[in-house]
């Protein structure tokens, strides 16, 4: 074989190798990047995270109705305090979950959220959740889990949410690894 043509095969191999190892890398970095966008846009119902509560509270009421869910590994009962609540857009609200492990040893869980419809997702903002850190419980313990939020008052301007009457925040607790 020839220098020429030795070198045209060294320079397609590294490309190929770079390629791979580029594809190899964005698939690691597809997850991350994709739970970012679902929470910077609501897409997907991911609720979005803010710093501060709501400062404006508008006419518009909607119901958010809580849902609760427990991945058969996770030894725990839980659930909502109350099925749901009458929020004003823009209204602060403070509500609770109660989880207990039934196990006789500690248990850590985390849970994973969504909101539905799914469209509400941009317009659903949690100040404070138990979701956003794993959650250990004792052999026995029971613990009541606050979720601060409050529902944009620019839902109000948003045609596609003019339809939108209730909203269902849901958990789902998983064994954490």
């Amino acid at each position: 074989m020839s220098a020429p043509q030795q070198t045209r095969n060294r320079r397609t191999l590294v490309s190929l190798a770079m390629l791979a190892t580029g594809m190899i890398c964005l698939a690691y970095a597809a997850v991350p990047l994709y739970q970012i966008f679902c929470q910077v846009t609501g897409f997907g119902g991911a609720s979005k995270r803010v710093e501060a509560a709501s400062t404006t509270v508008g006419e518009r009421i909607v119901t958010v109705r809580f849902d609760a869910n427990t991945d058969p590994a996770l030894p725990w009962k839980f659930e909502p305090v109350q099925r749901s609540v009458e929020a004003k857009l823009g209204e602060n609200m403070l509500i609770f979950y109660r989880a207990k492990n039934l196990a006789a040893e500690p248990v850590t869980g985390m849970a994973t959220f969504n909101v539905t419809p799914l469209k509400t997702g941009g317009v659903f903002a949690k100040v404070a959740c138990f979701c956003f850190d794993q959650q250990t419980l004792a052999a026995g313990e029971e613990v009541e889990m606050p979720v601060s939020f409050y529902i944009d008052p620019a839902m109000a301007d948003d045609k596609t949410l003019s339809d939108v009457k209730t909203i269902t925040l849901s958990y789902t607790f998983f064994r954490a690894k």
